[in-house]
């Protein structure tokens, strides 16, 4: 049995730091490896700071003890549809499992977003939102729900305009 567990990126702040939100996923998605054939499949390109947001992520997935191995690297995407979408590919035939590793407010609409594009996954969210404050955390729940009928059609777009 092998799972594929995608985290959806965040953004890199100056100096090439990760974001709370995107060092959190990060480690949750480390915590979730069950074996070798497990794959982690981080996603996220270039945004205003380099480098980019999958291999910010990969360097904390390898310092969480993760073997290099196993992670599988999408650096194009800047939107959630393009992070699963480019994603897709990379989840190795005979995989039993995908995991979608966001926060909690944003696996509502990416978990959409995945299954719109034909992607049978489980969400899984980090405990807890250290470091993130209540009405950062509100703006972003925010921008969920205001962002997700773009995400629909994104989706759909994608589904359709792939053959899927």
């Amino acid at each position: 049995m092998s799972r594929a567990i995608i985290v959806l990126g965040a953004a890199v702040w100056a100096g090439g730091v990760a974001s709370p939100t995107l060092a959190r996923r990060a480690r949750h998605a480390a915590g979730l490896i069950r074996g070798p054939r497990d794959v982690l499949i981080l996603t996220g390109g270039i945004g205003r700071h380099g480098p980019s947001e999958a291999s910010t992520a990969a360097a904390i997935c390898v310092a969480e003890g993760v073997d290099p191995g196993q992670i599988r690297l999408e650096e194009r995407s800047a939107t959630t549809v393009a992070n699963i979408a480019n994603a897709m590919p990379l989840i190795p035939p005979g995989t039993t499992g995908v995991v979608l590793v966001s926060d909690r407010y944003h696996l509502i609409r990416a978990g959409l977003a995945a299954r719109l594009m034909g992607l049978r996954v489980q969400g899984s969210a980090p405990a807890g939102h250290t470091g993130t404050a209540r009405l950062r955390y509100a703006r972003g729940a925010l921008r969920e729900i205001l962002a997700l009928p773009l995400t629909v059609l994104r989706a759909l777009r994608n589904r359709f305009s792939s053959g899927q």
